[in-house]
């Protein structure tokens, strides 16, 4: 189903980079842009660079980048009609489209589809806990005496299931749902024989929520007593839902987790609201799962603090800890905190109020090495051996922080709590550290080294500037060009040159090098019919040319928003600059050149290299044909062509500063 082209142009003109980006990242500014982790991939130094100037995202490590649109395509894992209706709801824009149903939907997108019965299982399991004798009786008379209100109960979507064995199904077959999309959800247990029932049955509903807020998969609690059934029931792994990289309440809590620069990890559904009631809004649950490597990082793209909170006993939280230096190795700063008297985090907060509950945190939240020490402390006593295992194990946690200044004061507050020298604390941690290092050390991928722009004349000599007219280069047919671009590792020097020359042309083809005379102008000039070698540069080199043909002129901002996703790839790579000019500079009034400034050398330089590089292309194709001729004259021919263009070359690699041709 299509969008109409008038709704796609409002929706992109109305999403904010930073807005939509700051759901999912918690971005920093930079100078003019904004910088984060990149959630596309593992890293500990920003390099996600957002320019709000051009509405676009970059990342120099991994080499993602977009607009708006794409962002919340690659982040959702989703397709670009729903990443525009996500965007819609977004800013409130309605989208006119044909009315299909429910079984056309299904067909659209099966992703897509699981996100409907998803939600309509969410509306259902709600409008049954707020309508229905039921539901209120059972579901909201439990909510009701764990002191949720009525807009927690909407914030968060509480919902009941009828304790019926297809009440769901038998619903959802109304709306022309099919049972193997429902099975697919993880909402219904098909049995061998063709015994089909619902999942949930007669249990208060917990949504689990994504990052964008959209109903991935439900938890469910049993408020009867029954030995054969587990307390807590969840929903199975689906396409859309992975329990190792999902945090309950994160999309409720993202917002405050960046307002405050903390985040508070719990175990519970119920701790989550009760806090976020109170108005403690920055806390996530790990839904009684082992913390694992994703929900960290899914942690860290908006604080790098965190303070877990346990109600468990002595051995449960010992068993814990035992698997949080993980947390240490992705750099985040975590603190552990336990409660007096048994209580968890929802009974404490509705036993004290969120004042008294964010003082006693204030104080007694320990740095999670001091507190992992003196819970083991415990359990060793005076046993020499025991110590001295405890202290193996706290080198191991300490050695796991990659920031060295951090690990140094551990050490020394370590050193003091055990009672032992800090230098022998950190020899062991050396060795550890360097071993470490060794298995966390990888190759870097290979970049394009940046063009060198000498600066060179003004003007260029006529048997230079004739080199492409006169001998236009036969490249390889397109589809040759293809299959080599995407084979070879590392751009060839010409490949380098022609990116460069597009880089000028859609940065600066709009500036005036003489009254008159634009960059545009001259380079398209200079280059006369030449084609390029890159088939996606010779594209945007074709459109540059039809452009300036009907008297515009073909800058970034066109394949910004061409709807080629390889041109607008391409272009924003060729516009983002990793590294600014600090300020400090001109604050001590101290000029330092820019690319403008330098522009007319760098456009005549660009030329030159490309001409260079083709001159010795001819010369290579010149001297195979001569060894394969055998009449006379058509090797002195071949010669005299061969001598032109070794002189084309000397005198641009004298025009150049090149030493050695």
């Amino acid at each position: 189903m299509r969008i109409p082209e008038e709704t796609i142009d409002r929706i992109r003109q109305s999403a904010d980079i930073i807005d939509v980006i700051s759901d999912y990242v918690s971005l920093k500014k930079r100078g003019q842009n904004w910088i984060a982790c990149c959630p596309f991939h593992n890293e500990k130094t920003p390099s996600f660079n957002v320019s709000p100037a051009r509405q676009i995202y970059k990342c120099f490590g991994c080499g993602k980048a977009g607009d708006p649109v794409r962002f919340v395509m690659d982040i959702e894992n989703i397709g670009y009609p729903e990443a525009l209706r996500h965007l819609a709801k977004k800013y409130g824009i309605e989208v006119a489209e044909e009315q299909l149903t429910p079984d056309e939907l299904i067909k659209q997108n099966e992703r897509e589809s699981l996100f409907i019965v998803l939600n309509f299982a969410k509306d259902y399991y709600h409008k049954h806990l707020l309508t229905t004798d039921e539901g209120q009786s059972i579901g909201l008379s439990y909510f009701r005496e764990r002191g949720f209100l009525d807009n927690t109960v909407q914030a968060f979507e509480l919902g009941f299931s009828p304790d019926q064995w297809d009440a769901l199904l038998q619903e959802a077959g109304k709306r022309g749902y099919r049972a193997e999309l429902l099975e697919k959800a993880g909402l219904i247990v098909a049995k061998e024989g063709g015994k089909t029932y619902d999942r949930f049955r007669g249990r208060v509903i917990f949504p689990i929520h994504n990052v964008s807020g959209r109903v991935i998969a439900f938890g469910a609690r049993i408020l009867k007593a029954d030995k054969n059934q587990p307390k807590y029931l969840n929903s199975p792994e689906t396409e859309v839902y992975h329990k190792s990289q999902v945090l309950y309440g994160i999309f409720q809590a993202k917002n405050a987790i960046r307002q405050d620069d903390i985040c508070y990890l719990t175990e519970g559904y119920t701790d989550v609201i009760s806090l976020h009631q109170a108005g403690i809004k920055n806390v996530v649950a790990s839904s009684g799962t082992s913390l694992t490597i994703e929900q960290i990082r899914l942690i860290s793209r908006f604080t790098q603090n965190v303070t877990i909170l346990y109600d468990g006993d002595a051995a449960g939280i010992k068993a814990a800890l035992r698997g949080l230096d993980m947390v240490l190795e992705e750099g985040l700063n975590v603190s552990v905190a336990t409660f007096p008297d048994g209580d968890d985090p929802d009974s404490y907060v509705r036993k004290v109020g969120a004042e008294a509950f964010r003082n006693y945190l204030s104080k007694n939240a320990n740095d999670f090495i001091s507190f992992k020490t003196g819970i083991l402390l415990k359990d060793a006593g005076d046993n020499p051996f025991k110590r001295a295992e405890i202290i193996t194990e706290i080198i191991q946690s300490i050695s796991k922080i990659p920031d060295p200044i951090k690990r140094q004061v551990f050490f020394q507050k370590t050193a003091r709590q055990l009672q032992v020298d800090e230098q022998t604390l950190i020899s062991e941690s050396n060795r550890m550290v360097l071993n470490q290092q060794k298995q966390q050390l990888r190759p870097q991928p290979d970049r394009p080294a940046s063009s060198n722009r000498a600066s060179g004349p003004s003007s260029m000599p006529d048997e230079v500037a004739g080199i492409l007219t006169d001998f236009p280069v036969e490249t390889a047919p397109a589809e040759n060009r293809v299959i080599e671009s995407r084979s070879s590792q590392k751009p060839s020097p010409l490949a380098n040159q022609e990116e460069e020359c597009i880089r000028l042309l859609i940065n600066y083809g709009a500036h005036e090098l003489e009254p008159d005379i634009s960059v545009c102008h001259y380079m398209l000039s200079e280059l006369g019919s030449m084609e390029f070698v890159t088939p996606v540069f010779n594209e945007m080199l074709t459109e540059i040319r039809e452009g300036f043909l009907a008297q515009e002129i073909r800058t970034a901002d066109y394949f910004l928003r061409h709807r080629n996703p390889d041109f607008q790839h391409r272009a924003i790579g060729l516009v983002t600059v990793r590294h600014q000019l600090s300020e400090n500079w001109q604050k001590h009034e101290i000029y330092v050149p820019t690319e403008v400034d330098k522009l007319a050398d760098a456009a005549f330089s660009n030329i030159l290299r490309l001409k260079k590089l083709v001159a010795e292309q001819q010369m290579r194709e010149i001297k195979q044909q001569i060894s394969q001729a055998t009449d006379p004259a058509e090797s002195d021919r071949l010669m005299l062509e061969y001598m032109h263009f070794k002189k084309v070359d000397m005198e641009i690699s004298r025009l150049l500063g090149t030493v050695i041709s």
